[in-house]
């Protein structure tokens, strides 16, 4: 098997878990290259879906540092 096209994807269930909690609030989250705040409108297992100014945002959940609701 050619290791080039081989993906490896990780989730941490517990991150999954807490951000399926928050989905539909508003959130800042801090990836590995700045932040972003906005609606949470979707969460999947290796990415999550933030909406800021009708404008969606696909944050790979790897690249999460720290998420937390926001007014």
């Amino acid at each position: 098997m050619d290791n080039s096209s081989y993906l490896q994807s990780f989730y941490d269930p517990y991150v999954y878990q807490t951000l399926q909690s928050v989905t539909g609030s508003q959130v800042t989250v801090q990836t590995t290259q700045g932040s972003v705040r906005g609606k949470l409108t979707n969460v999947l297992p290796d990415h999550i879906v933030v909406e800021m100014n009708n404008t969606p945002f696909f944050i790979r959940t790897q690249q999460i540092v720290w998420v937390f609701p926001s007014s």
